[in-house]
């Protein structure tokens, strides 16, 4: 019992809050409660009374009983129920403190203004058709999808609790999935976007150093994701045996990416061996936010005179220039941390490309001598 509660056997009621907080067993003998909103024990009394009525008669018909929350009130519990899954870590059943933020956003700024008021229970496939519908031509068809997506999380959840028997968001009509990027820069716009990143003497007061051309030359040596990259410690660089194991990877899994000549150069100038000989535990770049790090990176880009170009898409330059140099897609699988093969399928094109222009380079060289008598 909270301090500053009166108890009174299965309804209690809590200081600074209206109402009481009835508490019962369900069907399954799981705990229940909620608040309910009304001025004496007698009435509390009448609700609790109400949800043990109706959970002998679920256990008499062995049947869910829809429950009269409405959606904004469990999309609050929903909410409380996924802050409570955060992990520091990546592990499977978790979800990161960013991905927590994000399906707040997307449960406060949009699910609760459309679907708020209506009957958690009473929601039907063709409102959450609706919904998409309202969505389509606001934002991008992938935004739309993440969405629904949250949606249907927030459903599945629903059913654990018993509150209702199916999920109104299942096999709705979605738009098409976005196409993966393969945005990539040429060498001679990677050195500009490069240079674009130096961080002048005024900005290093703090001794920060050169993190961002660092942090950006990492990041197109190794094909690491931005938090793979983040969450790298100097523990996980093995020079020796020209390795870094990423701990913290999308899926779960840890993988180790290889140390090619350029991401040498630069844990040379980064000082990782001393720091490695010092036994610094740190990150590579501690102080460095995900935001701080793709905000300044989009900068020097448009600095350089690249638009349209992010942090992430320093991955699809390493798998690019990978695949057009001949690596297979398996391999490109592998180094990528794909799980699902089709996401490297998106750079089966550029090795056709890149065959079909370095063949091109013999028009005008060889051709067909003349067949007429001299």
């Amino acid at each position: 019992m909270k301090k500053g509660s009166r108890h009174l056997g299965s309804i209690y009621q809590q200081a600074g809050k209206t109402g009481y907080v009835i508490r019962w067993k369900d069907a399954q003998g799981r705990r229940r409660g909620r608040l309910v909103k009304v001025t004496s024990v007698e009435q509390a009394a009448a609700a609790l009374s109400k949800e043990k009525e109706a959970v002998e008669k679920a256990k008499t018909l062995g049947i869910t009983l829809p429950t009269e929350d409405n959606f904004a009130t469990f999309a609050a519990e929903f909410l409380r129920f996924q802050e409570k899954r955060i992990s520091s870590r990546v592990v499977r059943g978790r979800l990161s403190r960013a991905e927590y933020e994000r399906q707040k956003g997307i449960v406060v700024k949009h699910l609760v203004p459309f679907f708020g008021p209506m009957k958690l229970a009473a929601i039907r496939k063709s409102d959450v058709i609706r919904y998409i519908q309202s969505r389509i031509g606001v934002v991008s068809d992938g935004t739309t999808i993440k969405e629904v997506n949250t949606l249907k999380r927030l459903f599945f959840v629903a059913i654990d609790d018993d509150k209702i028997s199916s999920n109104p968001a299942q096999r709705v009509p979605l738009p098409q999935a976005p196409k993966g990027r393969t945005r990539y820069l040429l060498p001679d716009e990677w050195g500009r976007v490069f240079t674009a990143c130096y961080i002048e003497a005024a900005e290093d007061g703090d001794g920060i150093g050169q993190w961002l051309q660092q942090a950006a030359g990492l990041a197109v040596a190794l094909g690491t994701r931005r938090g793979e990259l983040l969450f790298t410690t100097v523990q996980d660089v093995d020079l020796a045996a020209r390795r870094v194991f990423l701990r913290r990877t999308k899926n779960g899994e840890t993988r180790s990416v290889y140390i090619n000549n350029l991401a040498r150069q630069v844990f040379d100038a980064m000082g990782i061996a001393e720091r490695k000989r010092k036994n610094d535990r740190r990150v590579l770049f501690p102080g460095i936010t995900p935001e701080q790090l793709s905000m300044r990176f989009i900068r020097a880009c448009r600095l350089a005179g690249i638009e349209d170009f992010s942090l992430h898409d320093l991955r699809h330059t390493f798998a690019s220039h990978l695949r057009m140099a001949g690596a297979d897609l398996y391999d490109l699988q592998k180094l990528l941390g794909h799980s699902d093969p089709r996401m490297t399928q998106r750079y089966t094109h550029l090795s056709q490309e890149h065959l079909d222009s370095a063949a091109s380079r013999l028009d005008g060289v060889l051709s067909l001598p003349s067949s007429e008598a001299s």
